[in-house]
């Protein structure tokens, strides 16, 4: 026999083991032993919340579901597939525009306006819609003039990169009195 047919490399002792557990017909027996970490697995029902890794938690449909400040956004903004009020399927191209103001389906608005037309109330619901807006307009305008008066107005960096202090200060008295007429002008278009 020649010399390089020589086993040179010793067995380690898994490697005994392992023959052994072979010979003996033990295939998937382990040979070594390790140590490891688990962390511990809590199991959560429907409808549960809980807080893990900086985030809330809940379970939704049995979908684990992340909870965020948007939730109620997302909600306002997605249509339903089928109208609260009569049930039908909204595919119709006004029914996004509709549910949006109404939320119902274009079919419903339309019925219900043309019901209030027999009645001689549909007047009073264009102006009650009308009134509702302008209040809602108001109440952005002032929502503006509250943040733009939080606003720093020291300094200013022209297009050219120049930064320009400036002195001086908002003339509150002054802001609030346009507010007031604006508001009073748009309250005179309410009837």
């Amino acid at each position: 026999m020649s010399q390089d047919t020589v086993l040179k490399k010793e067995f380690q002792k898994k490697d005994v083991e392992r023959l052994r557990n072979l010979v003996q017909g033990k295939y998937g027996e382990k040979t070594q032993t390790s140590v490891g970490f688990v962390k511990k697995t809590e199991f959560y029902n429907e409808g549960d919340v809980w807080e893990a890794d900086g985030r809330t938690w809940t379970i939704k449909d049995g979908i684990r579901q992340n909870i965020t400040k948007l939730d109620a956004a997302k909600k306002a903004h997605l249509m339903p597939l089928m109208c609260p009020c009569c049930g039908t399927i909204m595919k119709n191209k006004n029914d996004k525009t509709y549910y949006k103001i109404h939320k119902t389906c274009f079919k419903c608005v339309v019925v219900k306006e043309d019901k209030l037309k027999r009645e001689g109330k549909f007047e009073e619901y264009q102006q009650q819609i009308k009134n509702t807006e302008i209040d809602n307009k108001i109440k952005d305008f002032k929502l503006f003039v509250a943040e733009k008066m939080l606003e720093s107005n020291s300094g200013f960096i022209s297009e050219a990169g120049d930064v320009e202090k400036w002195s001086g200060k908002v003339n509150e008295e002054l802001v609030d009195k346009h507010v007031k007429e604006v508001t009073e002008y748009l309250e005179s278009l309410k009837k």
